[in-house]
């Protein structure tokens, strides 16, 4: 005769069903991590992407920088008096010892104060007194509140507007370029700057006088 199989107890019953609901409970764990550890990756590559589009899209949108002239020029010579540029707006060289405040000028500045504040890392933006008030104010709206300088400027020029910062320099025919806001995003305190962190107030205004 054959043997008859023993009947499951309770206990066995009870932890077969224990260890069903422990297996449940680890494949949820499991999907939850998966799934977790997918959306992360989701999220790290969306947040890539839309870096690489919006860097490419502020190029873009700054335009292309490749016209902007270079020049040689070391800080740290300051001399009294007017100096003779070499360039018509100066973008560096021999400069007052005393720079000119930042800020927004309706009259022509004395060069060889705001050359110092070029070394400070400002930029100057100086346009032809011809220019029609409209763009001047275009002017006036784009550039930052600080470390950037903006005067009309009686000398030659190779075009209309001219935007300097130490050793650079970029001519432009219409306050809309884009290239502005470029050139103010590279130079405004960039790489190009002898003097970074120095100020651009307590200095002298159009007139040469100092700041009280």
């Amino acid at each position: 005769m054959s043997k008859k199989s023993k009947p499951t107890s309770a206990r066995d019953a009870r932890l077969a069903q224990a260890r069903q609901e422990q297996q449940s409970k680890e494949r949820r764990r499991t999907f939850l991590l998966v799934g977790s550890t997918a959306l992360v990756i989701v999220a790290i590559l969306a947040m890539v992407g839309y870096a690489i589009v919006s860097e490419s899209e502020e190029r873009e949108a700054a335009g292309d920088l490749a016209a902007v002239q270079e020049y040689d020029y070391e800080g740290g010579t300051h001399v009294q008096g007017e100096v003779d540029y070499e360039e018509s707006p100066p973008v560096g060289g021999k400069h007052n010892p005393v720079w000119l405040n930042c800020g927004v000028y309706d009259e022509p500045v004395p060069s060889q104060h705001a050359v110092h504040s070029l070394e400070h890392g400002a930029v100057w933006v100086t346009y032809d007194p011809d220019l029609p008030e409209a763009q001047v104010d275009t002017l006036e709206e784009t550039l930052p509140d600080t470390y950037t300088i903006l005067s009309p400027y009686e000398g030659e020029m190779p075009s209309k507007i001219v935007a300097s910062a130490w050793g650079h320099r970029l001519a432009l025919d219409s306050a809309d370029d884009p290239r502005l806001k470029g050139f103010i995003k590279e130079y405004r305190e960039g790489p190009q700057t002898p003097e970074p962190g120095a100020a651009c107030t307590g200095g002298v205004d159009a007139s040469g006088a100092m700041s009280q």
